[in-house]
């Protein structure tokens, strides 16, 4: 009997040839929730074929326009896709986070829901991943290779992934919330309780969220010094191919292409840069992300 972690709400067709391009929800039991997914087979593949798991940035979901631009385009370029949302501790979330929800998720829970969508892949005989993430979900992604080593994921790509400072973030924590991070950071420490939760601290905020409530453990979890949170620091860690696509036009990650540049070998580690996009990647710009996407899961062709 397979494992109930394994059952969905759908069968995928195990349909050879002539297809269509098929697009089913997915809704895969984590600990006590639903986890929410999109899973597309593109025409004339089968759904065991190779899949690019994609992973959207900060509070995010599967559906804003970076992530849907980009499943289609390579839909339409003959690749099946898994788009996830990330469940941020809520049962069959969808659509952006809503702020006046009490913030109770962590960095890196991210890491875990991954594994869960990896091993349905498996489960389902697909043996290449491509793992994809966007923003702070490409930070994520990265975090994910350097400290996870899954036999599904062959190569990931960091879509202006997130860069760390400390200086960078208690400044633009001080701007968006209104009081020094590290004084919020202090209140935190002696709140927590071990990353189990820890007390809510009310009207606090976090991430793009001005005033809201966020447990202790939570916003540790996001606030705490850490050279996990940038990307560029990650990279030699990651086993796998990785490649780095900068936008030129960056005024959320500006930093990323001038951090990565050193790193480049041609082979561990690859960098594109589309000059003219900006931070989402929007419109035919996702034509440019698919194009280096292809010279890099198949540079052969």
């Amino acid at each position: 009997m397979r494992n109930p972690v394994y059952l969905i709400l759908f069968t995928v067709a195990l349909m050879m040839g002539g297809t269509s391009v098929r697009a089913e929800p997915v809704q895969l039991p984590y600990k006590g929730l639903n986890l929410v997914g999109e899973f597309v087979v593109a025409e004339d593949r089968k759904p065991s074929d190779s899949v690019v798991l994609i992973l959207h940035g900060t509070l995010a979901h599967l559906g804003m326009e970076t992530i849907k631009g980009l499943q289609t385009v390579l839909t339409e370029r003959g690749h099946n896709t898994l788009s996830i949302n990330l469940s941020f501790g809520l049962d069959n979330r969808r659509g952006m986070y809503d702020c006046a929800v009490p913030h109770q998720h962590r960095y890196d829970d991210a890491l875990d829901e991954l594994s869960v969508w990896l091993d349905w892949l498996a489960a389902r005989g697909i043996k290449d991943v491509t793992l994809f993430g966007h923003s702070r979900g490409g930070g994520q992604v990265a975090l994910f290779g350097a400290k996870k080593d899954h036999l599904l994921v062959k190569r990931l790509v960091l879509l202006a992934p997130a860069t760390w400072t400390e200086e960078k973030v208690a400044t633009g924590f001080e701007k968006s919330h209104g009081r020094p991070l590290i004084d919020v950071l202090q209140e935190a420490r002696g709140l927590s309780n071990g990353g189990k939760g820890g007390t809510f601290m009310k009207g606090t905020g976090i991430l793009y969220c001005p005033g809201a409530d966020v447990t202790a453990d939570s916003f540790l979890s996001y606030y705490e010094p850490d050279t996990r949170f940038d990307t560029p620091t990650l990279l030699p860690k990651i086993k796998q191919p990785v490649l780095v696509i900068a936008a030129g036009q960056d005024t959320v990650v500006p930093d990323i292409a001038e951090k990565v540049k050193p790193m480049v070998d041609g082979d561990h580690v690859r960098l594109a840069v589309v000059e003219d996009a900006g931070h989402f990647f929007l419109d035919l710009f996702a034509e440019d992300v698919a194009d280096a996407m292809e010279e890099f899961m198949d540079p052969g062709s």
